[in-house]
């Protein structure tokens, strides 16, 4: 991908090493062990990692204080500018497409952070909080993406931020509080098969946002659209399930299968029409 020497977004709130006290200073009772055990039930389960982590007790032991400065190595330096372009990059599409766009804040984390959702761990991977607007990333997930996953690449790492910014179009938009508003409403599967689509959907916008960013900038070097492509698959509830725990239960699924997360994503870039990504009224995902 085609990001050096381009302007960086000054949406970028860099609290790493901030407040977390890194990987080892979890405030959970059982530590990491437990976290990796709570994420592992949520992808079996389709309940939310974020929520779940929400309700384990919380250690009222001794916690460990960071002494020492935060020193970042070289390579997540160079990510974290990498996220800062491609966030100025979300900006510049989403500004010329959507006259009444607001920007999100990005904030950098290490270790665990208090959201506006609440506190989550790196675990849980990036996220988006609707309460906050604001799109939280641990850089150190790059890592799982490459190498647990099997999705490197630094247009997969950018697909990662452009789904994000995703759900913060949805939630500008009222889409996705009417969904957490059929919580309690519907039945558990009805609800996942809406949380489906509405993931699916901001698959289908990080397609969009791709479509626009390589028509006015042409950021894609070969292979690239291919590294979106395998990470989408990557992160499907099927695959991952079938990872987990060695089969799947479709009723449980809240993100999309591989080949509908890539379908929508594709859908997206080829096209780069908005009209054309109304998941939750498509007769088939």
């Amino acid at each position: 991908m085609q990001w050096r020497g381009r302007r960086q977004s000054g949406n970028v709130d860099d609290q790493r090493g901030a407040g977390g006290g890194g990987r080892g200073g979890l405030p959970i009772k059982g530590g990491l062990g437990l976290v990796v055990i709570v994420i592992i039930i949520g992808l079996i389960t389709g309940k939310n990692p974020l929520s779940l982590l929400q309700q384990l007790p919380m250690d009222s032991g001794p916690s460990i204080s960071q002494t020492e400065p935060y020193q970042a190595t070289a390579e997540e330096e160079e990510l974290a500018e990498f996220v800062k372009v491609v966030l100025a990059d979300t900006e510049d599409v989403w500004n010329e497409l959507l006259p009444d766009y607001r920007e999100p804040t990005l904030k950098l984390f290490t270790g665990t952070v208090q959201s506006g959702c609440g506190t989550a761990d790196a675990s849980v991977g990036p996220f988006y909080c609707s309460a906050d607007d604001r799109i939280y990333i641990d850089l150190s997930f790059y890592d799982e993406l490459r190498s647990r996953f099997g999705a490197p690449g630094d247009f997969a790492q950018a697909y990662v931020i452009a789904h994000e910014v995703g759900h913060h179009i949805q939630h500008l938009k009222g889409i996705t509080d009417k969904v957490h508003a059929m919580k309690g409403q519907v039945s558990e599967e009805e609800y996942n098969k809406l949380s489906v689509k509405l993931e699916l959907q901001a698959d289908f916008l990080a397609g969009v946002w791709a479509h626009h960013a390589q028509n006015t900038k042409q950021i894609l070097e070969q292979g690239d659209f291919e590294e979106a492509m395998n990470a989408a698959s990557a992160i499907g509830d099927d695959r991952l399930q079938k990872q987990a725990r060695g089969y799947v239960v479709p009723d449980s699924f809240t993100h999309g299968t591989s080949e509908q997360r890539q379908r929508w994503f594709k859908k997206g870039f080829v096209t780069g029409d908005l009209n054309q990504g109304d998941t939750f009224s498509a007769k088939e995902l």
